[in-house]
């Protein structure tokens, strides 16, 4: 979908250096600060390095509520914004875009095109790259303030080389909020062996830990909407600390504990849930998530739709499409 008298409004801001490229439509302001480069991102990871900086790649999409709490809500903060000038470049590209993209290995493509090669399936996503280009953090999603500033400490401190990001959150963006892990009664119980048998349920493993207001908000409202609890009860759900050393059979049979595979799987926000159909892992849901979101990503793997569309949005745009038609209020943020 395109807004014509925004992108006019974005290329009279631009100066006139910028990049020979129109850029691409965004119905949520990106800030003046982001770099409008020629998208040559070999180019830029080396610019970037020669400034003693790193690169900051943004995926985001119109009408994306997460996308607007992070331009709105993080880059409105003066000591966030300060950060990520100082240490980092900007780049933001459209999910669904059309502008030729050459990647750290050389390969173009249109955005859309590098966003599926990526498998960008959230957005915002954000992509940190070091000095070589290499990917060194990811965020699958929107992540708050109080977590999202300890990153770019993390990313630009050069720290992913001495502990992983999960420790220097646990460390550093601490929150006022339950001591105790919460309990629900669709929770497995222990012993946990998690292989599939032919005919199971999916599988939805959720990372929780203490002290994480995220989870409190997840079990005191998305939990309690009618439509999650009915399609959680076509999931085998299972829970665990990150700290768990209770022994879990994983899917494909290894045995393990929580804190060793969420290890693993390179969990650093909680909640997280993901996803397995059989033995492998088909979605995962890892940063902050509304009850609409977390309802269509249940849908999205219970209905088997994930096998034949690969792209997690182009599902959420249906679904809501759909409910629409219904006659259904759809709120993305509700």
């Amino acid at each position: 979908m395109r807004f014509p008298r925004l992108v006019c409004l974005i290329a009279a801001l631009l100066p006139p250096w910028a990049g020979a490229q129109a850029p691409s439509s965004h119905a949520i302001d990106i800030p003046g600060w982001f770099t409008e480069s020629l998208l040559d991102f070999r180019d830029d990871v080396r610019d970037a390095a020669k400034d003693g900086k790193r690169l900051m790649v943004y995926f985001g999409q119109d009408g994306c509520p997460y996308c607007k709490a992070l331009m709105q809500t993080n880059f409105s903060q003066k000591t966030i914004v300060d950060k990520t000038r100082r240490h980092f470049v900007a780049i933001a590209l459209n999910l669904w875009g059309d502008r030729d993209v050459t990647w750290t290995d050389g390969r173009t493509m249109s955005e859309k095109e590098l966003a599926r090669a990526l498998k960008v399936q959230f957005t915002p996503t954000l992509l940190f790259l070091d000095e070589r280009g290499a990917v060194v953090v990811r965020l699958n999603g929107y992540y708050a303030p109080h977590r999202f500033e300890p990153v770019l400490d993390y990313v630009a401190g050069k720290m992913e080389k001495k502990l992983p990001l999960a420790d220097h959150l646990a460390a550093n963006a601490r929150e006022a909020a339950n001591p105790r892990l919460a309990d629900e009664p669709f929770f497995l119980k222990p012993p946990y062996d998690l292989r599939r048998s032919r005919g199971a349920k999916p599988l939805a493993v959720l990372f929780e830990t203490a002290h994480c207001a995220a989870c409190d908000e997840l079990h005191g409202e998305a939990f309690k909407r009618a439509e999650v609890k009915r399609l959680l009860a076509g999931f085998d759900v299972v829970r665990l600390s990150l700290a768990d050393r209770a022994e879990v059979v994983t899917p494909s049979g290894a045995k393990t504990n929580g804190e060793a595979w969420g290890r693993a799987l390179g969990i650093a926000y909680t909640p997280s849930v993901v996803f397995f159909d059989g033995p492998s892992e088909v979605l995962r849901v890892d940063a902050y998530l509304r009850p609409f979101h977390l309802a269509s990503a249940l849908d999205y793997v219970s209905s088997g739709a994930y096998r034949k569309e690969p792209s997690f949005q182009r599902f959420i745009q249906t679904r809501a499409e759909r409910l629409r038609e219904r006659g259904e209020t759809v709120d993305l943020w509700k």
